[in-house]
């Protein structure tokens, strides 16, 4: 039998247009200056005019909260960018693709939701924060972790000046979770200090003294009299408190000022001849009899 051999013909070259490749590149190009063009200018227009306006009206509103204020600034500043991006893309052509990725924005948005809720529970709680009128900017606050100036609320935490001269960073949702404290008023700060004095000594000169001595503290608020008490009868000793204000409290003048009003509460007690801090003692009494062993 005679065999018979097929060849496929040699695959001819299909010519690719020399101006697809720059099409495309200059496709590209024009869209991206459609959407710079528009983008960079919303979010210039937003910065310039609607965050200071949208600020001046909070401000004129909420004199005094600060953090409101400020948090206006940083949230309005967000939105212009999310709205700059969003119209750079319908400038750029890309409308018609995010009207219809209903569907996956919405799953992306439960993923984000899912992975960040912590990002988002601080975020909640910082809008709370903010609009809480209580809570601002430059309060002394008290909270189970600690005390301190309020320096700044963020959209995470809240940074937090303390006594010891040190920065802290709260997240929010320990702030709106636990309770806060907050010994100021008007400018004010309350502050407490207590002495033990001994059950000898003369309980009522002890507590006027004491409470004459923190008057004469500088920085002891003078529109509130310093108050001094019989806080508790313990075993060995009698506490004193003595309850005070300090103006303008910052961090370190809070801690100077506890710590002179320490030194003149043991002054004025030992100057009225009073025992500050004394030691524990027992006083026993009775009889010891002994017998004859044989």
């Amino acid at each position: 039998m005679r065999s018979f051999r097929i060849e496929a013909p040699e695959p001819v070259p299909v010519p690719v247009p020399v101006g697809t490749a720059t099409d495309a590149l200059v496709s590209a190009l024009v869209t991206a200056g459609w959407m710079l063009a528009v983008a960079i200018p919303a979010y210039a227009v937003g910065r310039v005019v609607v965050v200071p306006a949208t600020a001046r009206v909070v401000r004129s509103r909420n004199p005094h909260n600060p953090t409101i204020v400020d948090a206006t600034r940083t949230y309005v500043t967000v939105l212009v960018l999310v709205v700059a991006a969003m119209l750079g893309l319908v400038a750029g052509g890309y409308g018609r693709t995010l009207a219809s990725s209903t569907v996956v924005i919405a799953a992306v948005t439960l993923a984000v939701g899912i992975a960040g809720q912590d990002l988002i529970g601080s975020l909640v709680s910082g809008l709370f924060l903010v609009a809480d009128p209580e809570f601002n900017v430059g309060d002394w606050i008290e909270w189970p972790g600690g005390e301190g100036r309020v320096e700044r609320v963020d959209f995470r935490s809240t940074r937090v000046g303390t006594v010891a001269n040190a920065v802290v960073t709260v997240p929010n949702t320990v702030l709106t979770a636990d309770a806060v404290v907050r010994p100021y008023a008007r400018g004010h700060v309350r502050a407490r200090e207590t002495v033990p004095v001994a059950y000898g000594d003369d309980l009522a000169g002890a507590t006027r003294e004491l409470a004459v001595a923190v008057a004469t503290v500088e920085g002891v608020a003078d529109a509130t009299a310093p108050r001094a008490w019989i806080e508790t009868l313990g075993d060995d000793n009698v506490t004193l408190t003595v309850e005070y204000r300090i103006d303008d409290p910052t961090v370190s003048r809070v801690k100077h000022v506890r710590a002179t009003v320490r030194d003149r509460a043991v002054d004025a007690l030992q100057s009225i001849g009073a025992t500050p801090g004394p030691p524990a003692g027992r006083e026993l009494s009775g009889a010891v009899t002994t017998g004859d062993f044989e």
